[in-house]
């Protein structure tokens, strides 16, 4: 079933962290993934990954770092999960391409119809879920 990769997660926490700061600065990989005990490479790259999908500003220089590029209400869930992790899905057959490669059973599965409405009620409260609303 669904489970959130680490990416994911630390996303989470490092937009979270951007929105509790936002208005007295930049946050950096170094001071984030010290706050929260995580990984600063993991960190590095997921604030890489947000500025790229525009969900984040990156600044150079001296007081460079990262802010967020919206505010909090403006950005859901579902756009901080698909910066960091375009795949998820409840299960690998769900995937944009998936096949009989991902599962044997892909032809004859009896399961993967009543699964992808249970996906599309979990998207539903990723898309209407603020980054506001789990602050």
């Amino acid at each position: 079933m669904l489970k959130l990769s680490k990416k994911t997660e630390y996303a989470f926490m490092a937009a979270k962290y951007m929105a509790l700061k936002n208005s007295s600065g930049n946050s950096t990989a170094k001071e984030i993934s010290e706050s929260y005990q995580i990984p600063f490479q993991l960190v590095a790259k997921v604030l890489q990954s947000l500025a790229k999908c525009e969900i984040a500003i990156s600044t150079k220089g001296m007081n460079g770092g990262f802010c967020l590029a919206r505010k909090p209400g403006d950005i859901t869930l579902i756009d901080i999960i698909k910066a960091v992790d375009s795949n998820y899905q409840i299960t690998d057959c769900m995937k944009e391409n998936g096949s009989s490669i991902d599962c044997s059973h892909f032809d004859c599965c009896k399961i993967r119809d009543p699964l992808v409405v249970i996906q599309k009620k979990i998207d539903k409260v990723f898309f209407e879920t603020s980054l506001q609303q789990i602050l």
